[in-house]
């Protein structure tokens, strides 16, 4: 499988996932002129700024390490734009990382990490 096919792939089974524990899917590859932010969800009165991240393995180590300080810090710029421009109210939010195990056809399983970092 292409790369970037599978992380698409990766991407499109988080937000079942997300879906199927009762988030809503607010947007997808949200963009900003500091970087992009995977997935923006809702649960209850939280607004989560979601990365996925899918592998195959955890050859090259666990996929949450690849979301290091300089990705992180892009993250946040982009969450603080989303939030200017689409809240005015304010609102509890937090940052996850979703680790998404790629093993073959449609076959994925997930490690929602809660709170992966914070401002």
């Amino acid at each position: 499988m292409v790369k970037n096919n599978m992380g698409v792939r990766g991407e499109d089974a988080a937000v079942e996932y997300l879906k199927d524990k009762g988030y809503t899917i607010l947007n997808r590859n949200f963009h900003s002129r500091f970087g992009e932010i995977d997935i923006i969800a809702k649960i209850k009165n939280i607004i989560c700024f979601i990365e996925v991240k899918t592998r195959k393995n955890n050859c090259y180590g666990r996929p949450a390490e690849a979301v290091n300080y300089s990705k992180r810090q892009k993250i946040i710029q982009t969450a603080e734009q989303y939030l200017s421009c689409n809240f005015s109210e304010n609102f509890m939010y937090r940052f996850d990382i979703i680790e998404v195990f790629y093993y073959d056809s449609y076959i994925f399983s997930f490690n929602h990490l809660k709170g992966a970092f914070e401002v």
